[in-house]
């Protein structure tokens, strides 16, 4: 397993099998684009560095806080740390802000409490139309 914070040698071929369960998931060349123009991004890859299996990506300012949108793990891979070393390694390059957030179903509460983040009320609106980004 090899992780990396930048994008180097990621294509968008290599990012198939995300999004499990969303109606209307996002095409891997939109998955890219979220990937780079988020402010900070950890992926998970193969040995060989042919497939993405895991990734997280952080929303900041740089100055006081920061929002977590996104930590995936492809399905067949759940389960084996991958998550957690993704969320530690993006918590580290946050470790400098006051606050870091995300939202979360309640069944992953306990999850993320594990990790050391507390839980909090939140509010969010979705835009279902939009789900699968603007690029097609």
């Amino acid at each position: 397993m090899i992780y990396q914070d930048n994008l180097k040698g990621i294509s968008s071929d290599m990012l198939n099998g995300f999004f499990v369960g969303w109606p209307d998931p996002p095409s891997t060349k939109t998955h890219l684009e979220l990937l780079k123009k988020s402010s900070n991004v950890v992926v998970a890859l193969n040995d060989n560095q042919t497939q993405v299996l895991g990734f997280i990506t952080a929303i900041s300012d740089g100055v006081l806080s920061a929002y977590i949108p996104f930590l995936e793990v492809l399905p067949e891979y759940q389960g084996q740390g991958i998550g957690e070393e993704l969320v530690n390694q993006i918590l580290k390059q946050l470790n400098r802000l006051y606050m870091v957030d995300l939202c979360c179903d309640d069944s992953l509460v306990p999850y993320y409490e594990k990790l050391g983040l507390l839980k909090t009320n939140g509010m969010c609106k979705r835009n279902y139309k939009m789900q699968s980004g603007t690029l097609s």
